[in-house]
């Protein structure tokens, strides 16, 4: 058990210096990382705390610290999902409505140009 803690622990930091070099290179938007560091920094810590990990395995029943870890780790890499996929569908109702607005200007530019192309009857 102490290799696979040591193995997640090395993960997680790898994950945490990732993501900050991403960060640097302005590749990933800062309110993302939070999400991906915080992850990081729960895998790290639960690493680094087995007595997180007993706790966790004695509230859901498991039999083995280590199924109670892949738990643990999915449980927050889904949070981590659910968080994006909540962004992922703003910014596309955002686009349907950028959109919508964008054909309304079309339509008013194209009436005004027909109103200015055709003369003036009088």
């Amino acid at each position: 058990m102490e290799r696979l803690l040591n193995v997640l622990a090395t993960l997680s930091l790898a994950m945490i210096v990732t993501v900050l070099a991403t960060v640097r290179r302005a590749h990933i938007r800062v309110e993302y990382s939070v999400s991906w560091l915080t992850a990081g920094l729960a895998l790290l810590g639960l690493s680094q705390w087995p007595g997180a990990l007993t706790w966790i395995r004695t509230s859901v029943g498991a039999a083995e610290p280590a199924s109670a870890l892949l738990m643990a780790a999915g449980g927050i890499f889904l949070v981590v999902l659910f968080r994006l996929s909540l962004r992922i569908s703003g910014l596309k109702d955002a686009n349907i409505a950028l959109t919508q607005r964008i054909a309304i200007l079309e339509y008013r530019l194209e009436s005004i140009d027909e109103k200015v192309k055709t003369p003036a009857a009088g």
